[in-house]
């Protein structure tokens, strides 16, 4: 990260101006210093090296994603057009009313009443992985529960086979740097987005895809002539990384939190109904998207600066979610907070469409901690992800449980 003497004050088009890489390796892994420097510096900032502007404070962040029509989904968004032919047409690259009908094709199946349906299946499966780390003590928790479960559930209600799912976390998360800027990481990262990119379209397929599953659902759409032929497979695809992603990295920044904070661990011993609240906190302070990327419409006024017409436009709800003009005592896990209103899953039209299922399979995960597990303390220090823009995430986390 550069040093205050290196990031300028000085003010262009009427804000303040900053030559930080906010995409550099170590602001990628440890994003929140970077964070609180930008955000002191203004609500919103101009990164002169990349010519794109950065919302940073919290009344400003929501005011940006509450108004689609000015700050648009499907403007700017990916670095590249050869990257947003990839992604095709998805709900997080597009704007209504053609998002609105991309996001109703699985309304039903992740409404709550659906999701409800799912509650015994995933608490079973969360037991019995629970119950396996239990027996071991020790364990790497990214491997043996965080990312388990949430790739299982969610190729199952999609309908896909067993064979060939282990392309499914680490092409979804290569996915996602699709969004930032072009590369070492992003060449090195081609092979799979590629691996994962075939692998969807070979499964896109009534042959394939298992009978009423949101697969077919897309295909049914498609059929009915609700959608294009070929965006079926982006469609696809999205909701994947959706239900995935967001969940693995959530349920890890949870559990870490957790163990180094023994008291919020007694807290939910003594009293479960925390689980949600805690699931909100963790999110607020470690949320796995850091940024989301817009485009301007037309000029406009925010915060006191214009932003001109045509730009891109960096969201960043991490530093939204640790302003200290919202939340006091930002930096710390308070796991009776529960701040409903924080912007990890988005917020408005953008909204994240797999936040149903993440609740439901971290509420089976920490129920099941709490029967089985008296305490959890770490083993080590977590091993944070590096290599995607504008996502947070954990690659390894040693913790020991011991049992009830």
């Amino acid at each position: 990260m550069t040093s205050d003497s290196d990031s300028s004050t000085i003010l262009a088009h009427g804000g303040p101006v900053s030559d930080i890489s906010i995409f550099d390796e170590d602001n990628v892994r440890n994003p929140h210093p970077m964070w609180s420097m930008l955000r002191e510096l203004g609500s919103v900032v101009y990164l002169s090296t990349s010519d794109t502007w950065i919302i940073t404070r919290y009344d400003e962040v929501r005011a940006t994603l509450a108004d689609w029509q000015t700050f648009s989904s499907a403007a700017e968004t990916v670095y590249g057009e050869e990257m947003g032919a990839l992604l095709g047409k998805v709900p997080l690259t597009t704007d209504p009313p053609l998002h609105d009908r991309l996001r109703g094709i699985l309304s039903q199946k992740t409404a709550p009443r659906a999701l409800k349906q799912l509650g015994e299946q995933v608490a079973a499966h969360a037991d019995e992985l629970v119950a396996e780390a239990v027996e071991a003590g020790s364990i790497e928790a990214m491997e043996a529960l965080c990312q388990r479960l949430p790739v299982d559930t969610v190729a199952d209600l999609v309908g896909l086979p067993d064979e060939g799912r282990e392309i499914l976390l680490p092409g979804g998360e290569r996915m996602l740097m699709t969004f930032g800027p072009h590369g070492d990481r992003y060449a090195d990262g081609m092979p799979t987005v590629v691996e994962f990119a075939d692998y969807i379209k070979s499964v896109t397929s009534r042959e394939v895809l298992k009978p009423d599953s949101w697969g077919t659902a897309i295909l049914d759409a498609v059929d009915d002539g609700r959608i294009q032929p070929e965006d079926a497979a982006p469609l696809m695809s999205s909701y994947l990384i959706a239900g995935m992603g967001t969940t693995v990295h959530t349920l890890g920044f949870y559990l870490n939190n957790l163990a180094r904070n023994p008291q919020a661990w007694a807290a939910l011993k003594a009293d479960p109904s925390l689980i949600g609240s805690g699931f909100e906190e963790s999110i607020r302070l470690d949320g796995p998207a850091q940024v989301l990327y817009r485009g301007t419409t037309r000029e406009v006024e925010l915060g006191g600066h214009v932003i001109p017409d045509g730009k891109r436009i960096i969201v960043s709800i991490g530093s939204a979610n640790r302003d200290p003009r919202h939340y006091s005592d930002p930096d710390t896990f308070d796991i009776h907070r529960n701040p409903i209103d924080h912007l990890g899953l988005g917020y408005a039209t953008h909204g994240c469409v797999g936040q149903g299922l993440a609740r439901l399979e971290v509420r089976a995960v920490m129920s099941s901690l709490l029967r089985r597990v008296a305490t959890l303390t770490p083993a080590g220090e977590p091993e944070l992800t590096h290599h995607i823009p504008g996502f947070s995430g954990i690659t390894r986390l040693p913790i020991t449980l011991t049992s009830e």
